[in-house]
């Protein structure tokens, strides 16, 4: 796996284009989104593990700082890091990258582990824990990011 993970690469497609003539901010969630669900295989998430196990994840909060404006047809990638994470929840931290290598959004998230039939909080099965120890022992040699847990503040 690489460090930190890397999804494969994405395009932005003309219909997410707004008025302004670029990236409709909406469609920079889908990009994390999307790229996130390609970890979770690593992680044993998905539809499988919904369909079979009964239990998915929910994103409690997730926020999106956006650094440069991208436009119809730029191929972009998106990085993921686990953060954090306990018997219930985890948190990780995306940067969304041109092709070029430019930053132009990150995207931070607090995921909770869900039983389906409630629906609930609950503890994540232990092969999944296992997983997402291998993971973030991967992932603890990167720095924290810099952007990690900023809030919103408009300062004198």
């Amino acid at each position: 796996m690489q460090v930190p993970f890397r999804s494969a690469p994405k395009y932005v497609r003309p219909e997410w284009i707004d008025y302004n003539g670029h990236l409709n901010m909406a469609y920079y969630s889908v990009l994390f989104d999307t790229s996130v669900d390609e970890i979770y295989k690593d992680i044993g998430f998905g539809p499988g593990y919904a369909k079979n196990e009964g239990h998915t994840t929910y994103t409690a909060e997730f926020h999106i700082s956006y650094i440069r404006e991208l436009h119809e047809g730029d191929e972009v990638y998106v990085t993921t890091q686990l953060i954090a994470y306990d018997e219930k929840r985890f948190h990780t931290y995306q940067e969304l990258f041109h092709i070029d290598g430019w930053l132009a959004a990150t995207g931070e998230a607090l995921a909770l582990h869900i039983d389906m039939s409630g629906p609930c909080v609950t503890p994540m099965p232990e092969h999944i824990l296992e997983n997402m120890k291998t993971i973030f022992d991967l992932h603890s040699v990167l720095p924290m990011p810099d952007r990690v847990s900023k809030s919103i503040v408009i300062t004198a």
